[in-house]
């Protein structure tokens, strides 16, 4: 299909239809990248907080769309690398490597958070441990890499039309930029909903590795348990705040009448 045959398609009822629903799917699969880019640059300075999202952000744009420049190497990432199968009889590809390497660093960085916060060191304390903005873009654009691959494989399987996949990730990658700053915000303001996010980021580190040794998990039972665990811990919070409200309202009273 000729480029503009590709336009002429998005054009239509059916290529709107097939472009929303990659928008929406590219920012389903996008929000376990943003909350990692959340949680990771919670630890610069506040002032330096939305410039290391939208770096994070736009590099993952950046990756995407040259993956999806891509196509023809990308596919060829699925093939078994002869090196694996002659000398150890295993069939990895380099699609798995990717994602087996992604899924033990994102591991490493989610289990290290989980004991820092288990082991009560706040913010500024791990904030004078040298975390320069440097290694914070390092560490994201290395899961970057990780994610974009699974996002554009997904994308290459539901639309064959070119346009309408780049046209998908940029708009998808737009709305996440808007709104990462609020969901950054809200996720470092909680410390229940930052736990139960790194707890999401560890299970996906599980899959990735997973995934990357050839053992395929549906996702869609990950996001439908962690969209449970999310709406729970928002009835928690809602409960936590109305009891807080009702001890708040004695000690007032007795501040009065004193």
């Amino acid at each position: 299909m000729s480029y503009q045959e590709q336009l002429a398609h998005l054009a239509t009822l059916d290529g709107i239809a097939s472009l929303l629903t990659l928008v929406v799917m590219e920012i389903v699969l996008g929000i376990d990248n943003i909350i990692f880019i959340s949680i990771i640059t919670g630890k610069l300075p506040k002032s330096k907080q939305p410039r290391g999202r939208f770096i994070g952000l736009s590099l993952a744009l950046i990756m995407r769309v040259i993956l999806l420049f891509s196509i023809s190497w990308l596919a060829g990432m699925k093939d078994p690398i002869p090196f694996f199968h002659d000398t150890f009889g295993i069939d990895f590809t380099g699609r798995g490597l990717i994602l087996l390497a992604g899924g033990i660093f994102l591991l490493v960085k989610t289990t290290t958070e989980i004991h820092n916060k288990i082991e009560g060191k706040d913010e500024g304390e791990l904030k004078t441990n040298k975390t320069s903005f440097a290694s914070i873009v390092a560490q994201i654009v290395v899961i970057d890499i990780v994610f974009s691959f699974d996002s554009i494989l997904t994308a290459i399987g539901m639309s064959q039309n070119f346009i309408i996949m780049v046209a998908a990730v940029i708009v998808a990658m737009i709305i996440m930029l808007l709104f990462s700053g609020k969901v950054s915000d809200f996720i470092n303001r909680h410390p229940t909903i930052k736990m139960l996010a790194l707890a999401f980021l560890m299970m996906i580190a599980l899959l990735l590795i997973l995934e990357g040794v050839g053992q395929e998990v549906d996702k869609k039972y990950v996001y439908i348990a962690m969209a449970f665990a999310f709406g729970v811990e928002v009835l928690n919070m809602r409960m936590r705040k109305k009891s807080n409200k009702a001890k708040a309202v004695p000690g007032q009273e007795d501040s009065k009448s004193e």
